[in-house]
């Protein structure tokens, strides 16, 4: 039975099981497919033919389909220098070429990747969306130092699979939508301001004239605070970072 590459995307409006909105802002977006890309890029060996390269209205940057030799059709995420015509392949021993897909101990330092596997197997979960690549710093002790877009360099286990190239469509933010229909269309619903409400709606509201937050910090609408630490718990990978971002 063939593989599936779309199937028709859910909208749920920002709402969750019992109908209530969990999500504030979201809403009216169009009806769409949604994509399915092969994140794990697990047919090792078997060449792969890129016949298009497509919008795809789930995520920023565009996205391949490949054609493979065993008749399967498949989704990828498109690197900049990847066009139509062009072979892709997975495995240990592959070219280093945009596209390919390999293990981190096969990527030379300073190469350019994305779709960079945490753990062997689930799939690419890091560098995935348009513009982004991270960097293979150095390898020691089984492990890979990777130079994220954000510019922390973290250990991640080198026989994970990372794909070599930056992504395509660099200039995605530079887009300028117009209207506010144009973001509706995407389901992105109006957002109002604290502080031109009353002070029955929001903590900033209320006030003569144009007034600011105050004296006290920023909050939520539902009162909580909204900037500097709000988060306590630990990642259990946090002890894989080698340098922060910040």
């Amino acid at each position: 039975m063939a593989r599936k590459i779309k199937k028709i995307l859910k909208k749920h409006s920002g709402r969750d099981n019992t109908g209530k909105i969990s999500v504030r802002h979201v809403g009216g977006r169009k009806k769409r497919f949604y994509r399915l890309i092969d994140f794990k890029r697990d047919k090792m060996g078997v060449v792969g033919k890129v016949v298009a390269i497509e919008y795809d209205p789930n995520r920023t940057v565009d996205i391949a389909l490949v054609y493979y030799s065993d008749g399967e059709k498949r989704y990828i995420l498109a690197p900049l220098g990847l066009s139509v015509g062009d072979s892709v392949v997975s495995g240990e021993n592959v070219d280093i070429k945009s596209g390919n897909a390999l293990p981190l101990s096969q990527v030379p330092v300073g190469t350019p990747v994305h779709n960079v596997e945490l753990r062997r197997g689930k799939g690419g979960e890091l560098a995935r969306s348009a513009g982004n690549q991270a960097f293979v710093m150095a390898k020691e002790e089984g492990y890979a130092h990777v130079r994220m877009p954000s510019g922390e360099i973290r250990r991640i286990l080198a026989l994970n699979y990372a794909t070599i190239g930056q992504l395509g469509n660099v200039e995605w933010k530079e887009k300028v939508f117009g209207t506010a229909g144009a973001m509706i269309r995407r389901g992105k619903r109006p957002q109002v301001r604290g502080v031109a409400m009353s002070p029955r709606s929001h903590p900033h509201g209320g006030g003569e004239g144009r007034s600011g937050v105050g004296m006290k910090s920023p909050k939520t609408f539902a009162g909580r605070k909204a900037v500097g630490k709000t988060r306590n718990k630990k990642k259990y990978s946090n002890k894989y970072i080698i340098k922060g971002r910040k």
